[in-house]
């Protein structure tokens, strides 16, 4: 039970059948009170971390894989008995915080953002909890008929790279017997300790800056006199962002996809800024200045075109999945999939049910726009068929991109629903403040929607390949996105009154930063970019036509360079890892292996607590009380200071992920 079966990851022969770790024909722990109850406690707090870390770089990290190695490391430490169907529940449960977060934060912070301008908007704490709990409750009941096509009718076609990852976590302490022996239980407990001591090193490294300024959090090049000159003759500027958290998101993302994110944001701040800032009038702008009003807007056409090439690239994947779940309709009652002939792990919630709760779903969503935002019943409407048409149709764009590349294209995607949204509401008379409202929260819950749709098909297939029961991590996804929309609707009122989203050291937010740029101009008559945004268009397809990965490159060319080159020192740690050495001999791949798998465990502590200990923070401010030396961690001290610490992490990460 320690590894998955030969045939897991390959299409399976004519006539073969896969059988999973948990046998079909056998019963197993699953929903427990310790399973829901851990995994509640999960998404609780990874929500909040989440959140946290995603409104200040831009970035929401999967929370699966962490949620996985806690759960495995708990089951061993509290040794309980054939634990592998509780732990897929927890991670399950939990995993709902990362997609939830995803959706609300990418578009919900706008209305904060916009309200800075409009004060007669308003912003509620039941807008954001409704949005992101109906979105992700939509995103669940879309996707059920899908699971089939992704997980089973396609097996060995899909690489599933974040699932693959998971699921080895999940398995790690799994042995042929019922009971695990004492070695295996000190090698799971160990396999903790990299984990707890980076969260608290993390932990703290983020405290001391957040809250006490001890050094300066981001470094750069105009902390010298020739630096400053560069920047300010040639717009040329280097800076890099030196939290713990971001250094270990780096290294999860990998040095590929850091590199790509990286080549985007040098190809604005290097070249295209430098280019601009030398044309006739605009020698005397600042390069954030440039960036603010040129290259950002290019990086938002960017982002939408790579939404329309992924719904282009899965239009035969949204055709045949329709194509399944029409023929499951159709089967009737008597091949109902809660017969007793369907396996226990090919069991979904049945189709009459699911049916029913589409329609309670849709029509809460209806009255929610109705009752809850617009209070013009016809504009509601229009809203909804909106929100109903896009959110289906992307739903599977978002599990394929997911089954392929482990990379879900939300912010694309929700960026091309906002802009059609605006048009079609501005035909119908919704604008100004109140259609900004109502676009932001309906970009909420399709955002959501698709968020969770991608992150669903990823505990799907885990479940999938461990034999867990689909119809209960089905029933139970519900009780996680609850939880998930409550504490994000939480943390992000607090963050906005301790931190904002706008002005000096606000929290970036990048994604809703580039929601609200795109919705204002629309909504108030102003007009918009268009000719910016039909450049990075352009340019999105040409990188396409060349193979170049063309979302990764898009964020990095909108969200600001000082949160970019951490991910790429985070990847190139991930890339040092997993090289083999010559002095390992024989034993060189399984000793890369075994690095890297610390390395993980390093990185996702760095991130939990770096974040986690961020929301404290905040906690703190929101409280009243600041010990921030704001003279000091400005000045050029904090920044040696600073220099010197994010060397020793970036050293203590090598030595923690590399050491016997």
């Amino acid at each position: 039970m320690s590894k998955l079966p030969e045939n897991a990851s390959r299409p399976l022969q004519p006539g073969e059948k896969y059988e999973p770790i948990l046998k079909p024909g056998k019963d197993y722990p699953e929903v427990t009170l310790y399973s829901v109850s851990m995994g509640v406690l999960m998404a609780v707090i990874f929500s909040a971390a989440a959140a946290y870390l995603g409104l200040k770089v831009g970035q929401v990290f999967e929370a699966a894989i962490p949620i996985a190695i806690i759960a495995v490391s708990l089951s061993s430490i509290l040794k309980r008995k054939n634990a592998l169907g509780e732990n897929v529940m927890i991670q399950s449960i939990g995993a709902s915080s990362g997609v939830i977060v995803a959706g609300a934060i990418f578009t919900l912070p706008a209305l904060y953002i916009l309200q800075a301008k409009y004060p007669e908007m308003t912003v509620t704490f039941s807008q954001i909890f409704l949005s992101s709990l109906l979105g992700g409750c939509l995103g669940i009941l879309f996707l059920i008929p899908f699971r089939r096509y992704f997980v089973k009718e396609k097996h060995g076609e899909y690489p599933f790279p974040e699932a693959t990852a998971t699921t080895q976590v999940l398995i790690s302490n799994e042995s042929d017997s019922d009971e695990a022996t004492e070695t295996e239980t000190s090698k799971s407990s160990s396999a903790a300790g990299p984990l707890v001591w980076a969260a608290i090193v993390g932990g703290l490294y983020d405290f001391a800056v957040s809250t006490f300024g001890l050094w300066t959090e981001s470094l750069s090049s105009r902390m010298t006199g020739l630096g400053e000159t560069i920047a300010a003759k040639f717009k040329l500027v280097f800076s890099i962002n030196t939290s713990a958290a971001v250094l270990g998101l780096g290294y999860i993302i990998g040095l590929k996809y850091a590199a790509i994110i990286c080549a985007g944001s040098f190809f604005v701040w290097w070249v295209l800024l430098p280019v601009l800032g030398s044309l006739p009038g605009m020698e005397t702008m600042d390069a954030q200045v440039l960036f603010t009003q040129y290259g950002r807007n290019i990086g938002i056409g960017a982002i939408a075109m790579a939404g329309l090439i992924g719904i282009v690239r899965s239009w035969g994947v949204i055709k045949s999945a329709v194509s399944l779940a029409g023929k499951e309709l159709g089967k009737g009652q008597s091949d109902n999939v809660q017969s007793a002939k369907v396996e226990r792990t090919d069991r979904d919630l049945s189709m009459k049910f699911l049916l029913l709760a589409i329609a309670v779903a849709l029509v809460c969503t209806l009255v929610f726009f109705w009752v809850g935002v617009l209070h013009n019943f016809w504009q509601a409407l229009v809203a909804f068929l909106v929100v109903v048409v896009i959110a289906f149709l992307f739903t599977t764009v978002a599990a394929n991109a997911i089954a392929i590349v482990g990379s879900n294209p939300v912010s694309g995607m929700t960026l091309m629903t906002l802009i059609i949204a605006s048009v079609i509401f501005v035909a119908v008379g919704m604008k100004g403040a109140s259609g900004m409202v109502g676009a932001m929260v309906i970009g909420g819950v399709v955002c959501t929607a698709l968020s969770m749709a991608g992150g669903f098909i990823t505990d799907l297939k885990i479940g999938y390949w461990i034999g867990s029961s689909p119809y209960k991590q089905q029933t139970w996804k519900f009780l996680g996105t609850l939880v998930s929309a409550a504490t994000v609707g939480g943390v992000m009122i607090v963050l906005n009154k301790t931190y904002g989203f706008v002005g000096d050291n606000a929290l970036v937010a990048p994604q809703a930063n580039a929601m609200a740029a795109v919705i204002e101009p629309l909504m108030s008559g102003q007009g918009a970019p268009w000719m910016l945004y039909l450049a990075g268009a352009v340019l999105a397809l040409i990188l396409a036509l060349l193979g170049v990965p063309v979302l990764p490159f898009a964020l990095g060319m909108f969200i600001p360079l000082t949160l970019n080159t951490p991910l790429l020192v985070g990847g190139a740690i991930s890339w040092l890892m997993s090289r083999k050495k010559a002095s390992d001999g024989d034993e060189a791949e399984a000793k890369a292996k075994t690095r890297q798998e610390k390395g993980t465990l390093v990185a996702s502590g760095f991130i939990a607590g770096g974040a986690l200990m961020g929301v404290v923070s905040a906690i703190v401010k929101f409280c009243g009380v600041d010990w921030y030396l704001g003279a000091w961690a400005s000045g050029t001290g904090a920044a040696i200071v600073g220099l010197c610490a994010y060397i020793a992490l970036i050293a203590y990460f090598a030595w923690a992920a590399g050491k016997k």
